[in-house]
């Protein structure tokens, strides 16, 4: 089974709830740290973590017990020789101890998926250290076995980093983790941390808080946005070992509700024109640059084909123009700017919206009448695939006097999903940075506001009967 979107039906049924997740990003160096000083039961553990990745170029590691120089034991996503992500975990001590590098490649951007570790020694060579992915086991590529009845040191005296390695200082985890729990002592099975949905047969999360976790096992569920090492810090463990990790690089709004019962979208690496656009902060800030000439876009994780959807960008930088809008699901024209072609629709920074690389103004749809925006503004996208139009807000007030531009209306074959976009506008000459609000911001929201359902945390109010982008409204109203 693939990693897959977890759907909404898997919590609208009243399954298990993760309210929270943790960010991590790469470019401002965030992690997880504890330092321990005992060294407990190594014979037996269990690893388990939800991830989303938003990064498959580069190497990351997820977890790691750091001894000394040389000395460690580390899990997360190495590149093979043909520059593709997969899965290791290895203890290595001048020499390998154990190493898996598994199969499988890990390039979903998209979607939350599952790891589970387990390990007893003294288990038979091909079941002594196992891996599951979505519920299913994995098989491994590269590896060297633990000798029967042998030790690791996943809890011993060291320090423990997640989203981090100090063995490898460059190695930093891009993406989201939730439910992150090692267990000392038990080797559980995967359904001890999740089922197969009996109506979907997607992979879902279950109640972990009844597991025995050992002496120094713990569960950090990121229920806190403090960044102290304690109850209420991100780091918090709530498994009752209160072995709570410090904070480094963390702020408050690291903390998300974008999880593994409700996926929100993000900006999708896969889907960046040109390669030009640098992504970060989860996905969800966006910079274009000047390097190549184009002013190419980049498009959202998930598109809609029907239903009305409200998201928010806030411009952080605009040198020469910006474009906020949507665009088709089928993009080839060379220059890819979100309003280039008949298949995408935009709000530009000088106040016109356009499609088609035209200001609109055919009888369908008059001219335009909106203001200019630049630094610091908030644009509200109120896009309505039942009736086919968009509305634009600026700063909450809404543009055009709440007329919509018709969407669809210039094409002569109309794509089926349209997707969250943006772009600079002027090639070379302008770069603009824009960060997005699917409704788990990466920026500071001084108000507070949520959908209809109850989800999102938007600055300005959403319009009625509009929904944030994620699985769980995709599910009753997509």
């Amino acid at each position: 089974m693939t990693a897959q979107t977890i759907l909404p039906a898997n919590s609208a049924s009243g399954g298990f709830e993760v309210a929270n997740s943790l960010r991590f990003n790469r470019g401002s160096s965030d992690y997880l740290s504890r330092a321990t000083n005992v060294t407990g039961t190594n014979t037996k553990f269990t690893l388990s973590f939800w991830i989303k990745l938003c990064d498959i170029a580069n190497f990351q590691r997820i977890f790691e017990v750091y001894k000394a120089s040389n000395e460690r034991v580390d899990c997360g996503f190495n590149l093979d020789n043909a520059g593709e992500p997969r899965f290791f975990i290895q203890e290595y001590t001048g020499s390998y101890i154990y190493r898996k590098i598994f199969t499988r490649l890990s390039r979903d951007v998209a979607a939350w998926t599952h790891y589970v570790i387990k390990f007893d020694s003294s288990e038979g060579e091909a079941n002594r250290l196992r891996v599951y992915i979505n519920g299913v086991e994995e098989t491994a590529t590269d590896q060297a076995n633990l000798p029967a009845d042998g030790a690791t040191s996943i809890i011993s005296v060291g320090t423990q980093h997640i989203g981090y390695s100090q063995n490898n200082s460059g190695h930093h985890l891009n993406g989201y983790l939730a439910e992150f729990v090692l267990i000392e002592g038990t080797d559980y099975d995967p359904t001890s941390f999740g089922e197969f949905d009996e109506d979907s047969g997607i992979w879902k999360p279950i109640d972990v808080s009844g597991l025995t976790f050992g002496t120094n096992g713990f569960y950090l569920e990121f229920k806190g946005s403090g960044t102290s090492a304690n109850s209420s810090g991100m780091g918090a463990d709530t498994s009752g070992n209160d072995h709570h990790f410090t904070v480094n690089n963390l702020t408050a709004v690291d903390q998300s509700t974008d999880t593994c019962t409700n996926n929100f979208a993000t900006l999708n690496p896969l889907d960046n024109f040109f390669g030009e656009n640098t992504l970060s902060e989860g996905n969800l800030k966006l910079a274009s640059s000047t390097s190549t000439g184009h002013d190419a876009a980049s498009r959202a994780t998930i598109g809609v084909a029907s239903g009305k959807w409200f998201w928010e960008v806030k411009v952080t930088s605009n040198s020469g123009g910006s474009n906020i809008g949507v665009m088709g699901d089928v993009e080839t024209e060379d220059g890819q700017n979100c309003g280039h072609t008949n298949y995408a629709y935009a709000y530009k920074h000088d106040g016109n919206a356009v499609t088609g690389d035209e200001n609109i103004t055919s009888s369908t749809n008059p001219a335009f009448n909106g203001a200019t925006y630049g630094d610091g503004d908030i644009i509200g996208v109120a896009l309505n695939l039942d009736d086919n139009n968009i509305i634009w807000y600026k700063n909450g007030a809404v543009q055009n006097s709440g007329t919509g531009i018709t969407v669809r209306a210039v094409e002569t074959t109309p794509r089926g999903f349209y997707f969250p976009a943006s772009s600079d506008n002027t090639e070379n000459s302008s770069t603009s940075t824009h960060e997005y609000n699917f409704g788990s911001p990466a920026f500071a929201i001084s108000s507070g506001n949520a959908d209809g359902n109850g989800h999102g945390n938007f600055e300005y109010t959403v319009p009625s009967g509009y929904f944030a982008l994620n699985t769980k409204n995709l599910a009753e109203h997509g």
